[in-house]
């Protein structure tokens, strides 16, 4: 709930992107230890940011970070076919919307990430190579991202 009110706050007052980005952590990370959130806890609050702003429209960004937050808790609490499910349903609504390469490399990275972890190594290993050269045509052979691409 705390992490709700925050956030609406700083969309109300038009806060600065690091106030506005310092809010939406709450979603992620304890306001009294620091740390992130893992496994069931992390899967509940991704749902309640789902239905916190499910009802805003698809192109909103904030719904679509939650809808990430939701595939991210899932993974943690090891729902993977689920968290497979809310992926997919992302990127395929970044496509729809229009949304920077960068972006839907990094969601197909979600993807690889949970093909992997389910045991299909062919999905997996697909994705990574597809993101691979995807990163590599956007950022160029010596990029950061690149070669943390090719490691992976």
């Amino acid at each position: 709930e705390q992490a709700k009110i925050l956030f609406a706050e700083a969309e109300a007052n038009n806060l600065d992107k690091n106030a506005w980005n310092e809010r939406w952590k709450r979603w992620q990370k304890c306001s009294l230890c620091e740390q992130d959130y893992h496994g069931v806890v992390r899967c509940a609050l991704g749902w309640a940011s789902w239905k916190t702003y499910l009802g805003r429209p698809e192109t909103d960004q904030i719904r679509r970070m939650a809808m990430n937050l939701l595939g991210n808790g899932l993974y943690a609490a090891n729902r993977d076919e689920e968290a497979l499910s809310v992926f997919e349903a992302n990127l395929a609504t970044l496509r729809r919307f229009g949304a920077p390469e960068a972006h839907l490399l990094d969601m197909k990275g979600n993807l690889a990430s949970t093909h992997h972890k389910l045991g299909r190594h062919k999905e997996s290993l697909s994705t990574t190579r597809e993101i691979y050269a995807g990163v590599k045509s956007l950022y160029g052979d010596r990029h950061f991202r690149t070669l943390q691409a090719a490691f992976n």
